[in-house]
């Protein structure tokens, strides 16, 4: 196995280094800018919202408040959606097949993953129906139309998508288990009890 690259600065990087044999570095710096873009959209709804709020008591009501802070929240759910499941911290229904091995394991992973996937291009073929037809509304008092909201649908999916072919290939290739990982029920006790006596 490769060493790890020092992270650039010194510091801690907000790309994830858990699986690794799972990920490509080349889309390290796509993961870095999800995350990014992540947290400017949590700044921007809490900046819209203690705003909207402020401006109300002063009775200067900020009319285009609810707009920005919906903005902010769709795409900060549906991008973060796809930064969580390159970073693999989405929905944890892979607790039960972290404690498989072999070809089991390597079944119920791909499993796993394929069943994203479906979802994945679900939300990018509906998702993209939906942008299409958000031409015809638009948000009030901007009227902006509201395509704008739904087109953070079909690039999560597509997002979603590459992370989770990223995941497969990797898996197939090098297996879904971490080095280091215990293999089976007796060699996770094993390293447990090791654990709790360090």
């Amino acid at each position: 196995m490769a060493a790890e690259s020092p992270q650039p600065h010194g510091g801690e990087s907000i790309v994830s280094q858990g699986a690794r044999h799972l990920k490509w570095r080349a889309f390290d710096p796509l993961e870095f800018a999800l995350m990014c873009f992540s947290g400017i959209c949590i700044l921007g709804f809490t900046i819209s919202e203690i705003g909207d709020v402020f401006f109300r008591i002063i009775l200067h009501p900020w009319l285009t408040a609810q707009e920005f802070s919906t903005f902010f929240f769709v795409w900060g759910a549906f991008i973060g959606g796809a930064t969580a499941v390159r970073r693999d911290t989405h929905f944890k229904i892979s607790a039960v097949v972290e404690k498989m091995s072999g070809g089991r394991r390597q079944l119920f992973e791909t499993l796993r993953r394929v069943v994203v996937l479906i979802v994945a291009a679900i939300m990018v073929v509906q998702g993209y129906v939906n942008y299409l037809t958000g031409f015809g509304s638009f948000m009030v008092p901007s009227e902006t139309p509201i395509a704008v909201l739904y087109a953070a649908i079909p690039v999560s999916g597509v997002l979603i998508a590459l992370f989770t072919i990223e995941q497969l290939i990797n898996g197939w290739r090098h297996g879904f288990a971490a080095a280091g990982e215990p293999r089976d029920i007796q060699e996770m006790l094993s390293q447990e009890a090791l654990e709790r006596s360090i």
